[in-house]
């Protein structure tokens, strides 16, 4: 008997402890709180999210490292975006281990490549963006990622021969394979910029 009033005291105690402080919310108040807004799902698993440069980037980053700061791949190959050596160089640098231990640059270097090859195929995304070359649509961001797997004067080629030109790497990716799976990204944030630097 002794124990149940212990154990009513304790529940009572517990019961107004929780009630004390409480305030109740009208209705009013409730829809004047701002929703959330959460990423879309699609099927329930897919997340989505804007087609823009960040999009754009990851996208690159995936299929080139799964995204991994760290990778050198079997042709020698570095970091997140495999950068080779010789387009490192082309921005100052020089030292591939301190480049694979820091993200940062990583990151500034694939803006700056973005640059320079948006300056480089100018008048090629002018003349070609909007146009279907072997059942691809040309986008301004499937060009850069295109410059990206195989130099922007493979893509002159590509893009001034109508798609007559081939170029695949050694894994077997191709320009036009990087034109229609990096299509259709917002990159317009991008200014060609010659000179472009980390």
């Amino acid at each position: 008997m002794k124990n149940k009033f212990i154990l009513f005291g304790i529940v009572f105690i517990f019961i107004n402890a929780t009630s004390v402080g409480k305030k109740k919310i009208s209705a009013k108040e409730i829809s004047k709180t701002k929703t959330i807004a959460f990423p879309k799902l699609i099927d329930n698993s897919i997340l989505y999210l804007p087609k823009d440069f960040m999009a754009f980037k990851e996208a690159v980053a995936f299929k080139e490292s799964q995204g991994k700061y760290t990778v050198v791949n079997t042709l020698g190959y570095l970091g997140k975006y495999q950068f080779g050596r010789s387009t490192l160089e082309r921005f100052r640098i020089y030292n591939t281990q301190a480049f694979l231990n820091n993200p940062e640059l990583q990151e500034r270097a694939f803006v700056a490549l973005c640059k320079v090859n948006k300056w480089i195929l100018r008048k090629d995304i002018k003349r070609s963006v909007g146009k279907t070359i072997n059942g691809v649509k040309i986008t301004e961001s499937g060009i850069l990622a295109a410059a990206h797997l195989s130099g922007a004067g493979n893509v002159k080629k590509f893009l001034r021969s109508n798609g007559k030109y081939r170029f695949s790497d050694a894994y077997g990716a191709t320009i036009q394979s990087y034109l229609k799976k990096f299509g259709g990204y917002n990159v317009s944030n991008i200014v060609a910029d010659k000179n472009a630097q980390v």
